[in-house]
């Protein structure tokens, strides 16, 4: 399985920017979706997690701003920003994660599209 995320970029104080993570040689609706982030000097943080039946949870420092969504036909997900802020300049990275029938447990970890806010 491999995830490839694009989207990254520039973007003006209070703009927006979607990215998108490309999953592929699996199918999506196997796993639950995240989207972290990792800023320059700061630990990785989640930014939001969606499920396989869609629920959808939210940091509380992107809440009401960044929208999760999962289209298994496409084998994508996606992350919607708005009003960004220029201490969300970071590295965004989308991760899976699936338990299977006995507990076996497989993750994977994209490689992480810089988004830079910046006027």
């Amino acid at each position: 399985v491999q995830l490839v995320e694009s989207g990254g970029g520039l973007v003006q104080p209070g703009g927006s920017l979607t990215l998108s993570c490309a999953l592929s040689g699996g199918a999506l609706s196997l796993y639950v979706m995240y989207w972290y982030r990792q800023a320059p000097g700061k630990k990785r943080e989640q930014v939001a997690r969606v499920t396989r039946g869609d629920i959808t949870t939210y940091e509380e420092f992107v809440e009401g701003r960044f929208t999760i969504s999962r289209d298994n036909a496409k084998n994508t997900v996606y992350l919607q920003m708005n009003s960004l802020k220029t201490e969300e300049t970071a590295i965004y990275f989308c991760y899976a994660n699936r338990v299977a029938g006995m507990g076996e447990e497989f993750d994977y970890w994209g490689q992480g599209p810089q988004v830079t806010i910046s006027s």
